[in-house]
């Protein structure tokens, strides 16, 4: 967790002089630490003329505002820190928006430890009006009324995302989402798969705005890749609900591809932490839509890789040979591959695995269609699979393979 924080920190470019782990046997509530550590700390930051101390750990405003006091320097938390990433990394108005929202919930509660002038009051309406509204009233009531500005221009763009959903789905192109713990690979893989030059860097958070690309499979069958934004342990509830808009297509997806860092040795962790913001959003670890790639294979010493290879490909666990694979169990029904986008290294099996998982959704239908209707025989193979074809002088029989969604807007298409 310390180097995870350490690593939140320097995506955002600071430069980290200090780090510390500290044991808390009983937090205060005026400061979090104990007198002697608040003392400690006081004299490491005036001896290297720290500007900003980053405590991994939810602080209170009266906390915040105690610790900057005796420090004399800005403090803020975990949230604060994965808010500052955010709001430096949204580039979509959406992405904005939602970094704004979740900004002024976290600020909303954190008025009381801004300055003086907060506490000073405007006089009333009227000659002999009353005290009036504190300063920090008038702020808490700005923030609210953007705050609810927000929620409306939000609401505005799930409507937008849901028409565009809609109009994937009239396509017949089935939705593959993306999930992962932040710098598990997603954008590296979403690269390989898709073709695309989206920002993929070692870093925590490298990208957040979501990205859609077409890709289509070795048989022909075609459907739409969704990136979406990385996850983290100690997501903020807030942060979730402002994403709720992004996170949706999550929820809509036909099938879901939870990229682990199969090298990193928090491997299990962090697909708890994972596993936790889906349950936020009613997706269980036994969903049958969920399949885990194990990321970053390339990174395993040799005996690791190729059993973890042999365990992805059987159906049942088997006590792990290597302790360094103790955190790859998995609950997935939808199945299990390993993988690495860097190299190429088992992308042909995972694009096989996908067919075959769209296939399964799939039915055989008998069509006969006028063998003059080119529309109706171009639709067919844009989206099933056509397994048989037979013409006569005037019709063409054909067995397709598609979605039952698909066969109903073929039927309310082409049957009028």
């Amino acid at each position: 967790m310390l180097e995870e924080t350490v690593g939140l920190a320097r995506a955002i470019d600071l430069t980290v002089v200090e780090v510390a782990l500290l044991n808390i046997a009983h937090p205060t509530p005026a400061t979090l630490f104990g007198k002697g550590q608040v003392e400690n700390g006081k004299a490491i930051i005036a001896e290297k003329q720290i500007a900003l101390v980053v405590v991994d750990h939810m602080l209170s405003p009266v906390q915040q505002r105690n610790l900057e006091r005796e420090w004399t320097c800005k403090v803020i938390d975990r949230t604060g820190l994965i808010l500052e990433i955010f709001g430096e990394r949204a580039r979509t108005r959406e992405g904005q928006l939602q970094v704004e929202l979740a900004a002024l919930d976290y600020q909303k509660s954190r008025l009381v430890r801004s300055w003086t002038h907060l506490e000073r009051q405007r006089g009333g309406f009227g000659f002999l009006g009353g005290p009036g509204e504190s300063q920090l009233e008038i702020d808490r009531r700005l923030i609210t009324q953007r705050i609810v500005r927000l929620k409306e221009d939000l609401k505005q763009v799930r409507r937008t995302r849901g028409l565009q959903r809609e109009q994937r789905q009239r396509s017949g192109h089935p939705t593959i989402a993306l999930v992962g713990y932040t710098n598990a690979g997603k954008s590296s893989l979403f690269n390989r798969l898709t073709g695309s030059e989206v920002l993929a860097k070692d870093m925590l958070f490298a990208t957040l705005d979501p990205t859609m690309r077409g890709i289509k499979f070795p048989g022909g069958r075609e459907a739409i890749l969704s990136d979406t934004v990385g996850f983290i342990s100690d997501l903020p509830t807030h942060l979730i609900e402002a994403f709720r808009a992004t996170l949706e297509e999550v929820q809509l997806a036909d099938v879901i591809l939870h990229v682990r860092d199969a090298s990193h040795p928090e491997t299990g962790p962090q697909r708890d932490a994972v596993m936790h913001v889906l349950g936020d959003l009613d997706i269980s670890p036994n969903d049958e839509r969920l399949i885990e790639v194990l990321n970053k294979i390339d990174l395993l010493p040799e005996n690791e890789r190729t059993y973890l290879q042999d365990y992805a490909a059987r159906a049942t666990w088997e006590a792990p040979r290597a302790a360094a694979l103790e955190g790859l169990r998995s609950e997935a029904r939808g199945g299990m591959i390993g993988v690495s986008a860097l190299t190429g290294e088992g992308i042909a099996e995972l694009l096989m695995l996908l067919e075959k998982r769209l296939a399964s959704q799939s039915q055989i239908y008998e069509i006969e269609v006028p063998i003059t209707d080119g529309a109706a025989l171009s639709w067919l193979y844009a989206h099933g699979k056509i397994i048989d074809k037979k013409d006569t002088k005037t019709r063409s029989r054909l067995r397709v393979e598609m979605d039952a969604a698909d066969h109903g807007r073929f039927e309310s298409k082409f049957r009028k």
